[in-house]
């Protein structure tokens, strides 16, 4: 109980931490809104104590060069490539969502526990929304990019999805030393995966995604882009963080051109 009071008061300061990093050449975790689901596990606490205490240090790094930070304003629309990215679900699904992610992001590990199976079941399962992963390493996260990495040596061999839901339920376990490991659960071929993993193959692709969040103002993690499917590019409403399962429900039904369900009154 003590760690999850601790939590929440950080959580309520660390706002305004957030908002501070964000405009600076750096980039974030992306907090919930306050009406997200705040359950959460005590190793889930300690992987947000521990991301908002490496946001910190960021910030104070940033006094000491003498950085000024100004509260920015957060993009509602964005447009992004997804020419030759990885996709789940049908090709023909009328709305595609587009998601910038970050291996060792607790807040990415959240929305995967809690938001993520639930939107499969309703939209990607059921031909209604394709999900495209982008990726978003942080530059303090220190294993992120290699782990996004290893997620795409995996898609050489058709298990991408399976690599990337591995790697999001074992943040502590992203170093070089465990990522063969992982191959082996999913039973990849460990020696195209080694080499592919020595190898700087996918880093340039990797980098280019970081790059296309920023241009489209997108700093933190998890980011999402909502809108009507295109064979390219998906322009749409933004959503960042791990939000609940409503805020997802009305920018898809938007996308949909459908009217939201009206709220029944009590």
């Amino acid at each position: 109980m003590r760690k999850n009071n601790q939590l929440s008061s950080t959580l309520h300061t660390s706002l305004l931490i957030a908002t501070l990093l964000c405009c600076s050449p750096l980039t974030r975790a992306a907090e919930p809104d306050a009406d997200s689901d705040t359950t959460i596990t005590g190793s889930t606490a300690d992987a947000i104590l521990k991301e908002l205490k490496e946001i910190r240090q960021v910030l104070e790094k940033i006094e000491k060069q003498g950085g000024v930070a100004k509260a920015p304003s957060k993009p509602t629309t964005a447009t992004v490539s997804i020419k030759g990215k990885h996709v789940m679900g049908a090709e023909d699904a009328p709305v595609t969502v587009v998601e910038f992610a970050d291996y060792q992001c607790p807040f990415c590990l959240r929305f995967t526990k809690t938001t993520f199976p639930l939107l499969k079941q309703k939209y990607i399962d059921t031909g209604k929304v394709r999900w495209v992963a982008l990726n978003l390493p942080l530059p303090f996260h220190k294993d992120a990019r290699k782990a996004a990495q290893a997620a795409h040596c995996a898609g050489e061999q058709d298990k991408f999805w399976e690599m990337r839901e591995l790697l999001f339920r074992n943040p502590q376990k992203l170093n070089t030393e465990n990522l063969p490991a992982h191959a082996e659960t999913i039973s990849l071929d460990i020696t195209a995966f080694n080499e592919c993993l020595q190898s700087d193959r996918h880093l340039s692709e990797i980098d280019q995604d970081a790059k296309d969040a920023n241009a489209a103002r997108l700093t933190g993690t998890p980011s999402f882009i909502i809108g009507k499917t295109a064979s390219d590019e998906i322009t749409g409403d933004v959503i960042i963080g791990a939000q609940p399962m409503n805020k997802f429900d009305a920018a898809i039904t938007k996308a949909l051109g459908q009217k939201p369900a009206a709220k029944k009154t009590p």
